[in-house]
């Protein structure tokens, strides 16, 4: 009786690739004493002329304050993405990441010019929301859409006002709108 072998698989590309260059970038950080981090995987207000400026807009996604940091974005997109890459296809969801990508990178520098923004969570976040719309049916509204929102958006809005850490709320609110305009545009096409 033969058994069957298993083989690793690199069943879901663009989450992968962004969880192994995320990590990449954060040993980076360990090897520079953060000067990648800071120099590379940050985005801040900076001339438009600078090639590292569109280099930073959607690095900054890849670069993490530290290791539990990085674990807690790694885990929830290990989680949501695979499904969402295996339903909407690799190229798509690169499409809606680098979005994302681009418009939190702009927003951060147009409204938020005295600091940097770096991390996952916009793009955790836009995968939220647009697995919320999974099963989303023609001239429907998906309640689970409507819950996570709430409850998403309630968390956010809350922490903005309330709480003083280092985290750029309004970056996740945009990663979400994000997520849901995308979930939205990917339906109707």
């Amino acid at each position: 009786m033969k058994h069957p072998t298993l083989r690793l698989q690199y069943n879901a590309p663009v989450t992968l690739s962004l969880f192994f260059l995320s990590l990449f970038v954060l040993f980076l950080d360990r090897l520079t004493g953060g000067w990648t981090t800071l120099h590379l995987f940050s985005v801040y207000r900076s001339s438009w002329a600078a090639p590292l400026f569109y280099v930073r807009l959607f690095g900054h996604v890849l670069g993490h304050a530290g290791r539990e940091h990085f674990i807690n974005n790694m885990l929830l997109l290990l989680v949501v993405g695979p499904p969402l890459e295996e339903k909407y296809g690799s190229r798509t969801l690169l499409g809606g990441i680098l979005c994302t990508a681009a418009i939190s990178g702009l927003l951060q520098c147009l409204l938020f010019p005295g600091t940097a923004l770096l991390d996952a969570s916009g793009i955790v976040f836009m995968l939220i929301m647009l697995s919320s719309l999974a099963g989303m049916r023609s001239g429907s509204l998906p309640l689970t859409l409507i819950l996570v929102a709430m409850l998403y958006l309630g968390q956010q809005v809350y922490a903005i006002f309330f709480v003083q850490d280092q985290v750029a709320n309004f970056m996740h609110i945009v990663g979400g709108l994000c997520g849901t305009a995308f979930g939205f545009m990917v339906r109707k096409q």
